[in-house]
């Protein structure tokens, strides 16, 4: 039986400035802190923000199969070969730290890592850390907000298809999208048939040098960045506390 802890630490949207105390804390009392990447190797969002707290001889890079939704047996394979790295690490070590864009507890990586570890390495004590999101985050710099009185606030992958979105949509509270850009006109499409563009608003690499944040009205079709935000605005007509 194991007694080490694997701690997934959410580090926020990018901008290394939204890492939370905690986070900060974990991250450099861990023994080593361990950053996903694909197999093509390039450095992650992950990765790039650890590494404004940890030296880089801290960190381990696991490959995963972050961009696979097709092929399952491929997926299934990176998955054991990526749990079977982190539970040596765990073998290793007292202390190991999972870094995950936003929060580990929302659409993370760090869910599936989590439940491989627990059959695999029985005992290991699992905690999180909350990270800032991406929906905050494009609300903050955008000017958005994401809920008022009793709006109830919706959060949909657009990788479940644009029918999923359009249903949010067709609702009275705000709708946030994630990971839309590989379908940016199907969203474009989806907010003008439930009169809900005007308000709108997406960005991509929020906090890094190529931040973009712009109307969904200038949606065009082009494709976006995968990891693209949307936020749609409840309606408001009642003014100040009509929600209330």
């Amino acid at each position: 039986m194991s007694s080490s802890r694997l701690i997934g630490v959410g580090v926020g949207p990018g901008d290394p400035e939204l890492v939370t105390v905690k986070g900060v804390n974990a991250l450099r009392e861990a023994d080593v802190v361990v950053v996903p990447v694909m197999d093509t190797g390039e450095r992650g969002r992950a990765e790039a923000t650890v590494l404004h707290y940890v030296p880089e001889d801290k960190v381990v890079r696991v490959v995963f199969a972050l961009n696979e939704r097709t092929d399952h047996a491929r997926r299934e394979a990176a998955w054991d070969a990526a749990g079977e790295r982190v539970a040596e690490l765990l073998e290793q070590h007292g202390a190991v730290a999972f870094a995950t864009i936003g929060d580990p507890n929302v659409y993370s990586t760090f869910t599936y890592l989590a439940q491989t570890i627990g059959e695999a390495v029985p005992g290991t004590v699992i905690e999180t850390v909350p990270g800032i999101t991406a929906m905050q985050d494009l609300a903050a710099r955008s000017g958005a907000v994401l809920t008022e009185g009793t709006e109830p606030l919706t959060l949909v992958p657009v990788t479940a298809g644009a029918t999923v979105l359009k249903e949010a949509l067709s609702g009275p509270g705000t709708v946030v999208a994630y990971k839309f850009g590989r379908q940016a006109s199907e969203v474009a499409e989806a907010l003008r048939e439930t009169g809900r563009l005007e308000d709108a608003v997406w960005g991509s690499a929020l906090g890094l040098t190529e931040e973009s944040i712009r109307p969904a009205a200038d949606l065009d079709g082009s494709p976006l960045p995968y990891l693209s935000t949307l936020i749609a605005p409840a309606p408001r007509d009642g003014g100040r506390g009509g929600k209330l």
